[in-house]
């Protein structure tokens, strides 16, 4: 970051899951697989699914209420909303959350970066803050996964869930624990196809709007450009891995983890996950495992933090943070 300009920094962190809980026996029994079949190849346990009528920005509404509680100001200057399932395709969905949460007014815009956008939205908000557009942000993470996963296929039908993150950002000094440090983004096009949407956009309007992924290759490609941006967000920041004390990247599948703490020669305790008993819940999943770990020990002031993600377009991020203390926003 350039000298002189101010920082993103986190002053407010909050989510929220739907109630009700699936358990692998219901998944297995319309699969025709075994609970232990799904437990092997993905980690999960438990995922939440919203109820038939509630939509991203419900859930969107409950974790930024929590998110604005921890902050404790009352008042931010924009809204940002990372999602791959809008309510609605035309208005992005960011407007009505700013209304929702009764900040009509504030700049608010949707950020669609799948797996990636909660990582892609923090470095948006960190841009406007060290502009000096903006003063305080909030970002949301949610998705809807159940909207748009086939219950039938094997491929995605376990793994997902649904859920919203959030955090409050700040600008502050690039040295004050909190601070997110310098991003690592990047994009690769050519293979978008190995997660995608085929219908409802103008390429394929009438197509089936059912998410479909190329499960190895993306667990191949994972390892790759995760790896690669863990690695180089901690080497951004002046820190070795073996310095890093927390590694919280998207819960995207529990093998992909093991295997990104393998390659990278880290101890596998120092990645703090949830995914037995929140699923793979998209642009939710890093601003929900850091709001898991915060509340129950997994996460303490001044650890040295790597965040990441991966996910389709295809797109990956990572950043650091020195962890700060952050209030609960119930």
């Amino acid at each position: 970051m350039t000298a002189g300009r101010p920082a993103a920094v986190l002053s407010g962190l909050g989510s929220w899951q739907p109630p009700t809980v699936v358990g692998n026996d219901v998944v297995a029994a319309r699969l025709g697989v075994s609970e232990e079949w799904i437990l092997q190849r993905t980690g999960v346990c438990t995922r939440r699914r919203v109820e038939p009528g509630t939509a991203t920005v419900e859930m969107a509404v409950e974790a930024g209420t929590r998110a604005l509680k921890s902050d404790g100001s009352g008042q931010v200057d924009a809204v940002l909303l990372a999602t791959g399932t809008p309510d609605r395709l035309c208005p992005s969905s960011a407007p009505t959350l700013a209304a929702r949460l009764g900040l009509c007014g504030v700049a608010a815009l949707d950020v669609a970066g799948a797996c990636s956008g909660f990582l892609y939205g923090l470095a948006v908000a960190g841009g406007l803050l060290a502009a000096g557009t903006f003063h305080r942000v909030l970002l949301v993470g949610a998705d809807t996964m159940s909207s748009v996963v086939d219950p039938e296929d094997r491929t995605t039908a376990a793994i997902f869930g649904d859920a919203a993150g959030a955090v409050v950002l700040r600008a502050g000094d690039p040295g004050e624990p909190g601070a997110l440090g310098p991003f690592v983004l990047g994009s690769d096009g050519d293979h978008g196809d190995l997660i995608h949407i085929a219908g409802g956009g103008a390429l394929n309007r009438h197509g089936r709007v059912s998410l479909a992924m190329d499960g190895r290759s993306v667990f191949r490609h994972a390892l790759h450009r995760m790896g690669g941006a863990v690695a180089d967000a901690a080497e951004l920041a002046g820190w070795s891995l073996h310095e890093v004390d927390r590694f919280a990247v998207h819960q995207a599948n529990a093998r992909i983890s093991r295997a990104l703490a393998a390659d990278l020669g880290v101890d596998p305790a120092r990645w703090i996950s949830n995914i037995e008993h929140a699923g793979n819940t998209t642009a939710a999943s890093v601003p929900l495992l850091l709001d898991h770990a915060n509340r129950h020990g997994g996460l303490a002031p001044g650890q040295r933090v790597i965040l990441a993600a991966f996910g389709a377009g295809l797109t990956w991020g990572g950043t650091s943070v020195t962890w700060p203390a952050l209030a609960a926003g119930d």
